[in-house]
């Protein structure tokens, strides 16, 4: 690599303790982690509101092109110039375009939003996909939530479905599929030996 800067994606069924985990290896590695943060990042540059960015974001489309997330556009193109482009595919070119920013400028974490795809052509990228059990994912949605098991385990296939919707229609690679990414973990193994892990990886990417 010509440089040290490293930029990790995660991708992450629900329940699946994706979020954490990256807050736990953003901590250990000294980086930011890019989660919700995208959406204030995408209202401030784009002039679109907090509000609209939150109802459409990670919202499944079928329109518009995948061209978008590889830069074929700006979203100062995209906004201004191109007809009755429904907003949610609005949205998604303002998040294409910060995190294409923040990838040009620093090492960091970037948490779902198609970024592992947006990313691909990185040679300083390392992909990776949390999953687990139906069950254990519905049973921390059950106490987090405090609501039955029966609608946390609807809520968690939901939410699957939406995030792989999403993925698969501004993306070439299947969401979830171990050949999308660089590297698939089961978090069934414990939060922490997850980060390790993926902390192993990406240093050895690096100094390889």
């Amino acid at each position: 690599m010509a440089n040290n800067n490293f930029i990790i994606t995660i991708g992450r069924e629900f329940g699946s303790g994706g979020h954490e985990i990256a807050k736990m290896l953003g901590a250990d590695l000294g980086v930011k982690v890019y989660d919700k943060e995208l959406l204030d990042l995408a209202a401030k540059n784009s002039g679109l509101s907090a509000d609209i960015l939150k109802d459409y974001d990670e919202k499944p489309t079928n329109s518009f092109l995948y061209s978008l997330s590889l830069g074929a556009y700006s979203y100062e193109s995209v906004l201004s110039g191109v007809p009755n482009l429904p907003l949610v595919d609005k949205v998604f070119a303002v998040q294409a375009e910060i995190i294409r920013e923040i990838a040009d400028k620093e090492s960091c974490i970037i948490v779902g939003r198609c970024a592992d795809s947006i990313l691909q052509d990185r040679e300083n990228l390392l992909s990776v996909f949390i999953h687990a059990d139906v069950k254990q994912r519905a049973q921390r949605v059950m106490e987090y939530e405090k609501i039955s098991f029966d609608k946390a385990v609807d809520m968690v296939k939901k939410s699957d479905k939406k995030r792989a919707s999403y993925h698969n229609y501004f993306s070439d690679n299947k969401w979830g599929d171990a050949r999308s990414y660089d590297l698939c973990i089961d978090s069934k193994i414990g939060y922490d030996k997850v980060a390790h892990i993926i902390k192993y990886c990406i240093q050895e990417k690096i100094n390889g």
